[in-house]
């Protein structure tokens, strides 16, 4: 159940309606307090300030029609930027970097904030009476001894609403130009990666590897779609009241199926309320999403490189900045204990066993997915063999550099079937270079 609420959760906040409606009704329930307050008397000391000229019911009704009908324009407007600008970003980055501009805190406020000033300007705007008209009752005839009635605190709020509107607005035209920057992108998408192997793997200085796992009797799956959320809280309670360990075989981001094992149990025999209990533990949907999936930010970065370094767009220096950001990531791989699963705070480790991964998974994951791509850029792979030299530097373990030294020479070896004469020569220079100091550092 967990499982599930966090994953609805997950979709709510990478949607543009769910700030919308609370502004919405934040702005609805101030529209009825400013009311309250003029009607009864609370705002008179408006009157006391020289510099506030008190409306009339027909120019406030006026303001209020234009702030209205202005800021559900303006907001129609931005909503078709913001899905231009979606579109266009999911076009030449790739689809799975919708999720990233949906859950864009600076669009769904801006959206927010327009559309919550027309909610509050169209419920001041049908209490506003004007000359000619009677009043709804006796409080609403006591409320002004001017002919009418208009809610002077109301309309200042409303005016003060609107000029908060204007400066959201200055912000999301440059907001949504400067989010569709690749560099912009990538900055993004590589700063959560690291600051989720920062809090997956927060041990540093150590070289620990992820321990072999038990094996037992499988729990099979019995529905289909990309795990979002595994609740390891509630299997480690499983875990404990059954007296059994359990051991994952899927990650969160995998794709199941009907009969794919989710899991293997020792310790004792499943029986088919213990296996339900485990299924529900999963919530599965039909996209990946970044919580709890580390691979899933390597994997867009390595697909916004292999755009880049299609024939259809040979872009190499948008590919060699996404090399950058797969660099960092190992230099933080690199010298940290990976014996640690996802959340790990929530459960103990010796009843629940994730499908934790070594080092090597998470180099083959990030530069091993573009090494081919690469090898037939002369440019891109001159730089690939200088990402792996630049990460080798943060590895504390030999056997980790080691393992960026075979990268690269996985990548001179592609390379070599790809290219020729000078450029050839100066990249395995390069990875010469780069061998004597992996052997520097190991005397």
């Amino acid at each position: 159940m967990i499982a599930r609420l966090r994953s609805f959760w997950l979709s709510v906040n990478a949607s543009y309606w769910f700030y919308p409606a609370i502004f919405s009704l934040a702005a609805a329930a101030l529209a009825f307090f400013t009311v309250y307050l003029d009607r009864n008397g609370f705002a008179e000391w408006l009157n006391e300030i020289s510099w506030l000229h008190a409306s009339r019911p027909e120019g406030a009704r006026t303001v209020l029609t234009v702030i209205a009908g202005s800021m559900i324009g303006v907001a129609s407007t931005v909503f078709s930027i913001t899905i231009a600008a979606v579109a266009y970003a999911s076009g030449n980055y790739g689809p799975r970097l919708l999720t990233n501009f949906m859950q864009d805190k600076g669009n769904q406020l801006s959206l927010g904030t327009f559309i919550a000033t027309f909610v509050y300007a169209v419920l001041v705007l049908r209490v506003v009476r004007s000359e000619d008209e009677q009043p709804s009752d006796a409080i609403d005839a006591g409320a002004t001894a001017l002919p009418g009635f208009t809610p002077q605190l109301s309309l200042l709020v409303a005016t003060v609403m609107v000029m908060i509107a204007i400066a959201v607005l200055v912000f999301f035209l440059h907001h949504i130009p400067d989010s569709i920057r690749i560099n912009t992108v990538l900055k993004g998408i590589g700063r959560r990666m690291l600051e989720q192997i920062r809090y997956r793997f927060p041990n540093e200085r150590g070289d620990e590897e992820p321990s072999e796992r038990d094996e037992g009797t499988p729990v099979r799956a019995d529905f289909s779609g990309y795990i979002q959320i595994i609740d390891f809280e509630n299997l480690d309670e499983i875990a404990k009241d059954r007296g059994c360990t359990i051991g994952l075989r899927q990650r969160t981001g995998d794709f199941v199926h009907l009969g794919v094992p989710l899991a293997e149990i020792s310790g004792r025999e499943p029986d088919d309320d213990l296996c339900d209990d485990i299924r529900k533990c999963f919530s599965v949907g039909g996209m990946r999403t970044p919580t709890q999936d580390l691979e899933f930010l390597f994997d867009e970065i390595v697909e916004i490189a292999l755009r880049a370094l299609s024939p259809g767009i040979n872009d190499p220096f948008t590919a060699i900045t996404c090399m950058h950001w797969l660099a960092a990531g190992m230099a933080e791989l690199g010298n940290r204990d990976l014996d640690r699963g996802p959340e790990q705070e929530t459960y103990d480790r010796e009843r629940v066993k994730p499908l934790n991964d070594d080092f090597g998974h998470f180099v083959q994951r990030g530069f091993g997915g573009i090494r081919a791509s690469a090898a037939g850029s002369a440019m891109a792979s001159k730089k690939f063999i200088d990402a792996l030299y630049s990460a080798s530097l943060g590895c504390t373990n030999g056997e980790r550099r080691q393992r960026l030294l075979d990268e690269g020479r996985l990548l001179v070896e592609q390379a070599r079937k790809t290219l020729k004469g000078p450029s050839l020569i100066e990249l395995e220079d390069r990875l010469k270079e780069f061998e004597r100091t992996i052997l520097d550092m190991r005397d």
